[in-house]
């Protein structure tokens, strides 16, 4: 065990479980999630800081903080959420598997600040999950998926799934690609060991409403080249 993993269990876990403890009582007084955002990103500064992530953004121009957007990107690693949560100036929310809201304090916390659990497949709950996240969009909150469903073992990106897109279809905002590059080298899969290193997120310019394929296809398009490219 290196000295970013002790940190992480000594440190990160602990400051995260006692805030949703309070997240469990802030959400009471505000329902929207908007206060628990707040925590959540500084949560995810926080995290990046102690544990020596250095994040680099670029494309920043290319969305404004005070509109909303599906925001999805690649999945290389388990630091990919607080770093986005930290580094993107949007009242975000995620779309997460269902698994993760059957957790104690940690589900029920996310779920009353207005995160959407989905249920993996195409029956009659997983599409209600989606009309959700379109739902939490319409009232004017971003929401963010990863499209893959899983992450990464190379970080190299992996085949996008349409119902993620089915959101901003019937939501009608534009898509917000976001390329993460170097996450997979900070928490390698199947691997409790935690690098330091630097982290790169690449913003893309909008897609408009179209039709789920039509996203799916630009979206993919923009991060798979912007991950070429970074690798080059």
């Amino acid at each position: 065990m290196n000295f970013q993993t002790l940190l992480f269990f000594l440190v990160i876990i602990p400051v995260m479980f006692f805030g949703m403890l309070f997240a469990l009582v802030l959400n009471l007084f505000d329902p929207s999630g908007d206060q628990f955002h707040k925590m959540a990103a500084w949560w995810g500064r926080f995290s990046a800081r102690v544990l020596g992530i250095e994040v680099k953004v670029e494309g920043e121009e290319n969305y404004n903080p005070n509109k909303n957007y599906l925001v999805v990107s690649n999945h290389a690693g388990m630091a990919d959420i607080p770093l986005i949560l930290g580094s993107m100036k949007l009242n975000l929310r995620f779309v997460a598997k269902e698994e993760l809201g059957k957790i104690p304090v940690f589900g029920p916390a996310l779920k009353s600040a207005g995160y959407v659990f989905i249920k993996r497949g195409q029956n009659r709950e997983a599409l209600q999950s989606m009309l959700k996240a379109a739902d939490t969009l319409k009232a004017g909150r971003s929401i963010h998926i990863f499209p893959e469903g899983t992450r990464s073992k190379t970080g190299k990106i992996l085949p996008f799934k349409r119902g993620a897109f089915i959101i901003a279809e019937k939501a009608k905002v534009p898509v917000l690609p976001v390329t993460i590059v170097g996450s997979n080298l900070i928490t390698p899969k199947k691997s409790l060991k935690i690098n330091h290193g630097t982290v790169r997120l690449i913003i893309g310019k909008p897609i408009e409403p179209a039709k789920a394929e039509a996203l799916m296809k630009e979206s993919y398009s923009v991060i798979s080249e912007n991950l070429e490219k970074s690798a080059a």
